[in-house]
């Protein structure tokens, strides 16, 4: 039984660790309208950094928001 406790303890705090990494590895950007006028919802997107091999829109990532898979071959 003690076991037991043991492993869904271990399983939780790791599923807890994974999300609060996807957490920070994301970003909001706030609605704002352009000089024409287009008003652009707010919306999230991975934080910057020097890679797209973590963009949503590169292979083989999934848009987590819009379940689309990637299309672009990163470079970097």
């Amino acid at each position: 039984m003690k076991s037991i406790v043991t492993l869904c303890l271990t399983l939780l705090i790791t599923i807890m660790g994974a999300a609060e990494l996807s957490a920070l590895a994301q970003t909001r950007v706030r609605g704002y309208t352009k000089r024409d006028g287009t008003r652009v919802e707010s919306h999230r997107r991975t934080a910057p950094n020097k890679t797209e091999r973590d963009n949503w829109s590169s292979k083989p990532n999934t848009n987590p928001d819009t379940g689309k898979r990637g299309t672009k071959t990163p470079r970097r």
